[in-house]
């Protein structure tokens, strides 16, 4: 009886050390992970002037990542911003604006879907957020900036980020003319660089 309860003991044990610590070193990742994103930061090209962005990684880490990856490896580069509202956002971000077809615009993405991570930042001026269909878990690579104060979005859009220079290139962008669809009547392609 008492051997088998050792036995039983040591069993526990060893799951113990097998397991736990790989769990907190895995913890210890995602901190530390997250802890880096915070200092990258991005800046949108285009040709009225950048747009420098910062991070809000423990809000949102997954879109965060996401929105990091695609800019690595030039997903966003020759994209356009393909909805101006004024008083409202400008939208970019999505693959299908680098080609000719402009019905298609706006229904582009990466493949890959975002799960929601609704949190408390309000969309206030400055904020980066991200697009999605009326699925919560939609969002892919379309993205954008909240021009004018609007709490309407709050907990229905992921906010991810902010802009910390260049608002005037966002209201320069926001006030070109467009048409009955918000698509600008000229091309605002853009260039993304991660700075890390």
């Amino acid at each position: 009886m008492v051997v088998k309860k050792t036995v039983r003991y040591l069993v526990a044990v060893f799951f113990m050390l097998a397991f736990f610590p790989a769990a907190g070193r895995g913890a210890d990742k995602e901190v530390r992970e997250v802890k880096d994103l915070k200092k990258v930061r991005a800046v949108i090209e285009t040709r009225f002037g950048e747009i420098e962005l910062k991070f809000f990684p423990d809000a949102a880490p997954n879109h965060v990542r996401n929105f990091v990856k695609l800019a690595k490896e030039g997903f966003y580069d020759g994209t356009i911003f393909h909805r101006v509202i004024p008083g409202f956002v400008i939208q970019g971000g999505d693959p299908n604006t680098k080609g000719p077809d402009r019905s298609t615009y706006g229904l582009g993405g990466p493949g890959s879907k975002v799960n929601a991570e609704f949190n408390e930042i309000p969309h206030k001026r400055g904020i980066l957020s991200m697009a999605r269909s009326s699925d919560p878990n939609s969002a892919g690579s379309q993205f954008f900036i909240v021009v004018k104060d609007s709490p309407s979005l709050d907990r229905q859009y992921t906010v991810f980020g902010e802009v910390t220079k260049g608002m005037d290139v966002a209201d320069k962008i926001v006030a070109l003319p467009r048409d009955s669809r918000d698509m600008p009547d000229e091309r605002v392609e853009i260039k993304v660089r991660i700075i890390e």
